[in-house]
């Protein structure tokens, strides 16, 4: 016997009041199974009013913050498939469906929709650029990955749900997603879908330069937490190459006059190359606490059946 799964739609929002109601009606028409959240953060406006009377469930989070919102939406909800949208209005809810089936249909934990603007002012170039800039990092740092890491229509499983221990607190939350999908090797596929253009009675709160700031300092973070092997082992490569460009003309002396004459510059590349030693042990010791952190969310993302299985009996 099959069974249906429970989908839930999750809209965090933050002053949308002129495009909530529409946002909550494509859904609700593309997905009229589902139960759609909106998860207001302390917005200015009537953003929860209006969400209330279009027939949304309203919950409030009163720390401000797209990631604040989204572990709120994690640790509350529960769902068998969840749909991530903006309440902005700029994702077309009619592809949720097809998002889903490939979900399903392939066992996937998470299809993100990659954004194709239907007009040039859907996507401003300072954002084109830096997402193209942040996904390079994203995938030369952790392997292959997306090609729009920044987009926030995402379906995902019960399974990276329950499994995904959030840290983020603002815009840099769908960087931190991306990368434990990477982390993990989930099964993941990306759908090109539109991005339309926001109304004007409603502009956008992402600040190209500090939010962009904030995703690239976000990526050198989990460079340390989820690959320390690697960012310890360029220092103290650096600092080693250093000391030893500093010891050739030590060298070259001994080698012609039996002495040391600059014994600071001795000292410095002595120095040097045992910090490089402390670096490279201190990211081998890193790597193993990491190694038990994955084990351990390994661990938590296998104790939920997956999209396929939890819809059979």
């Amino acid at each position: 016997m099959t069974q249906s799964p429970r989908i839930a739609v999750l809209l965090p929002c933050y002053n949308e009041e002129p495009c909530i109601a529409g946002v909550i009606t494509a859904f609700r028409q593309s997905l009229p199974d589902a139960i759609i959240y909106v998860y207001d953060n302390n917005s200015k406006d009537n953003t929860a009013q209006v969400a209330r009377e279009a027939g949304a469930i309203v919950r409030t989070e009163i720390y401000q913050g797209k990631g604040n919102v989204v572990r709120r939406m994690f640790s509350d909800i529960d769902a068998d498939i969840y749909v991530m949208a903006d309440g902005d209005g700029t994702y077309d809810a009619s592809a949720a469906p097809e998002l889903i089936r490939k979900l399903v249909g392939e066992n996937l934990d998470m299809v993100v929709g990659s954004r194709v603007e239907t007009e040039s002012k859907a996507y401003r170039h300072g954002h084109k650029f830096g997402n193209f800039f942040l996904t390079s990092m994203v995938k030369y740092l952790f392997g292959f990955g997306f090609t729009d890491i920044l987009s926030g229509y995402r379906i995902m499983s019960r399974r990276y749900v329950k499994s995904f221990p959030i840290g983020s607190s603002g815009f840099e939350i769908e960087t931190e997603m991306s990368v434990h999908t990477l982390q993990l090797r989930l099964p993941v596929a990306e759908v090109p879908t539109q991005y339309g253009v926001r109304p004007e009675e409603a502009p956008s709160k992402l600040n190209t330069y500090r939010d962009g700031f904030r995703i690239l300092f976000t990526i050198f973070g989990l460079m340390t937490s989820e690959r320390p092997r690697l960012l310890f082992g360029v220092i103290a490569a650096i600092l080693a190459m250093i000391s030893i460009l500093l010891s050739i003309p030590l060298f070259v002396t001994w080698f012609q006059t039996g002495n040391v004459p600059r014994f600071p510059t001795a000292i410095l590349c002595v120095g040097t190359m045992l910090l490089a030693a402390t670096v490279l042990a201190f990211g081998w010791l890193l790597h193993a606490v990491t190694r038990g952190r994955v084990e351990a969310k390994r661990l938590a993302y296998l104790a939920q059946k997956s999209v396929s299985s939890g819809n059979t009996q």
